[in-house]
């Protein structure tokens, strides 16, 4: 594989559509037999990888629980720390926490408070770009904590869903890359 088209086809190649599923009328991706091809695998790892540096990311923040899967290996790829974000009450020790709000209630994430400070720049990596919540508040806590965001990278955006008019605001001018968009 050469170029971005090679890369875009190959990932297109191995994300698998469910239909109905969580609940009827919804077209699920699954991104399964993409992790389970090492070549597809790796492309994905280095095209994020290559995000990371050119953003200059010192660190990498996996979303739970698929950014954890393609944020470790990214981070790896780029020589950079791994830092995941978790749902409230998985850490142990001192944390900072995020509400955000989900279409019916609302959530919250959290980070170990010492893993970020001040003259970081964080890449947030996620599997999907949905509504933007989970991306928004993990954006909100980075900056809390001190560090600077250096940008969001998803494998997939779901552009019908508006996650990117809510992230990007937040961003405030740090790039948000989408590998793939449906």
């Amino acid at each position: 594989m050469t170029g971005a088209v090679d890369v875009t086809a190959l990932l297109l190649s191995r994300i698998r559509d469910v239909a109905d599923y969580p609940e009827p009328g919804v077209m699920f991706k699954d991104i399964t037999p993409l992790l389970a091809d090492p070549d597809a695998f790796t492309a994905l790892s280095e095209a994020l990888a290559g995000i990371a540096r050119s953003t200059g990311a010192t660190k990498v923040v996996g979303l739970e629980a698929r950014g954890f899967i393609l944020g470790a290996p990214v981070a790896v790829r780029a020589g950079l720390g791994f830092i995941p974000v978790r749902k409230a009450g998985k850490l142990p020790g001192a944390t900072l926490r995020q509400a955000y709000d989900l279409e019916y209630g609302s959530a919250e994430i959290e980070v170990h408070a010492e893993d970020l400070s001040a003259g970081d720049r964080i890449l947030v990596v996620d599997d999907v770009l949905a509504t933007g919540g989970t991306a928004e508040a993990s954006i909100q806590l980075i900056r809390r904590a001190g560090a600077d965001v250096a940008g969001l990278a998803v494998l997939m955006e779901l552009g019908f869903l508006g996650g990117r008019a809510r992230v990007e605001p937040a961003l405030a001018g740090a790039p948000l890359e989408a590998l793939l968009t449906v």
